[in-house]
């Protein structure tokens, strides 16, 4: 199967129904099948979405390095898509997905939701609520070996 381009994603129908922002992203919603949890919100831009249906993995539009990012490419927590849904008003993207390793959130926890709002509106205050699994600097330790270290002139 060819990459798509930009001209042919363009025309995709199902593409088009899709409430796009300003930018050109739509928010994804990472739900874990099975269990249902929420693992992650992200965005995707047409590219990604079209990559994600090509290769049947997440890959996601990273806004902070501006380019795509298709999950787990650094952790090996990949995310096998099974199902991608849009909502009612078009403009939320759903992926049921298989989470790679069961670690979905770049701090070694399942999930990117792992803080849970305790208390009430004047004293209230974030506690975590789940584990780190790993160590995410064991996670990223080969990414990191294998960037060139910066020597001193």
């Amino acid at each position: 199967m060819s990459t798509p381009t930009a001209s042919s994603l363009a025309k995709a129908k199902w593409l088009k129904k899709i409430h796009w922002d300003e930018h050109g992203l739509v928010p994804v919603i990472a739900q874990e099948a099975g269990s249902n949890d929420v693992l992650m919100f992200a965005w995707m831009n047409r590219e990604a979405l079209a990559r994600t249906v090509e290769l049947g993995e997440a890959v996601y539009w990273s806004r902070s390095r501006k380019k795509l990012w298709h999950k787990g490419e650094e952790s090996g927590h990949v995310q096998k898509v099974l199902e991608i849904r849009l909502d009612c008003d078009e403009d939320v993207v759903l992926l049921k997905i298989e989470q790679a390793g069961g670690i979905a959130c770049h701090t070694g926890r399942h999930s990117c939701f792992y803080q849970k709002f305790e208390g009430d509106a004047l004293d209230g205050d974030w506690q975590t609520a789940e584990p780190v699994l790993k160590d995410p600097a064991e996670i990223y330790a080969a990414e990191q070996a294998a960037k060139p270290k910066k020597t001193t002139p």
